[in-house]
């Protein structure tokens, strides 16, 4: 049975993104019509990717007229491309498969983010993770197991963060169940363990590097360990945008393909717009995590996740991935 948004979250949504219009297809150009697409991203570091294809003329040059609106999370992006208020949202693969277990049916077109090969040898996961699980530098906790009976800040409950530090304590022996998961954003969670509040915080960039300037201790890079090398965040939309703008999103999918691509080999102007996009000196952004952006995403990396999630009881079993979960396969 497909589970509809509820009333209140439809309403809010609906105020939110009325100003982005529908989809429709402008008059004819030089190269045919134009097809507006109204895209959701959450303001990270590698929505530069998608900053670059507007830029660089990469989505004109298939034909279309992106709309950014930054969303509140992944699942306010994902109710709206189900109702149809977006025709593509951002979401990692964990807030997907929460959705897809609820029976709202999603397509990924194509990768967002991720982790590359080489970032599995990396000698300095800081350098390729954009999360962090940080404690005091005078802290006894000294590896994820000893975070049994402690606080633990997290920026939402069984999101992307919970469980993959969550993974990261089961595999060393410990019980995440026994862990005081305290819900605070990023800012507020670096206040609090440096005040004594929490015991550890899970901290996403550039608040991970600001931590660790502050003189406190990467305890751990959960989201590479736990995703390893392929797609994390994806582009994913709904029935009703599939139904109606087949062609259009495969033209989103060429051109953030080419951004994705042109990103890697120009980190430097990657990172300038992830500054801008976050409202972070550029300083910050060099200091921490470099993004990748991949260029496929395949069944095997949401998988694999599919299958962390219901090990650790996040999902009752792992849910069955349709055939046609990415589009084009």
């Amino acid at each position: 049975m497909r589970r509809s948004i509820p009333a209140a979250l439809a309403a809010v949504l609906a105020l939110a993104l009325s100003a982005c219009g529908a989809s429709t297809a402008a008059s004819p150009g030089a190269s045919g019509s134009v097809t507006t697409l109204r895209v959701g991203t959450i303001g990270i570091g590698s929505d530069a990717a998608i900053k670059l294809a507007e830029e660089k003329g990469y989505f004109k040059e298939e034909g279309l007229d992106v709309k950014i609106s930054v969303v509140a999370n992944p699942p306010a992006g994902i109710a709206a491309a189900q109702s149809g208020q977006l025709d593509l949202t951002y979401t990692p693969s964990i807030p997907l498969l929460n959705a897809l277990s609820n029976n709202v049916p999603l397509t990924v077109v194509a990768a967002a983010d991720g982790y590359s090969a080489q970032a599995m040898t990396s000698k300095d996961l800081t350098k390729v993770d954009d999360t962090g699980l940080v404690v005091q530098k005078g802290s006894s906790i000294n590896r994820p197991r000893d975070l049994e009976g402690k606080s633990v800040s997290v920026p939402a409950r069984k999101a992307q963060l919970e469980v993959t530090v969550s993974k990261l304590i089961k595999d060393d022996g410990g019980d995440p169940s026994k862990v005081n998961w305290m819900v605070l954003d990023p800012s507020s969670a670096l206040q609090s363990l440096n005040s004594g509040r929490v015991d550890a915080a899970s901290l996403v960039a550039p608040f991970v590097s600001k931590a660790i300037s502050q003189g406190d201790r990467l305890l751990a890079s959960p989201g590479v360990e736990f995703f390893k090398a392929g797609a994390v965040g994806l582009w994913a939309t709904g029935n009703s945008t599939l139904g109606k703008e087949r062609q259009a999103l495969e033209g989103f999918k060429t051109a953030i393909y080419k951004a994705n691509a042109y990103a890697n080999t120009h980190i430097d102007e990657a990172q300038q717009l992830s500054a801008q996009i976050t409202n972070t000196p550029l300083s910050v952004i060099k200091a921490g995590a470099v993004n990748y952006w991949p260029d496929t995403v395949t069944t095997g990396d949401i998988q694999r996740v599919d299958d962390s999630m219901a090990e650790l009881g996040y999902l009752k079993a792992p849910v069955k991935l349709p055939s046609n979960l990415i589009l084009g396969d």
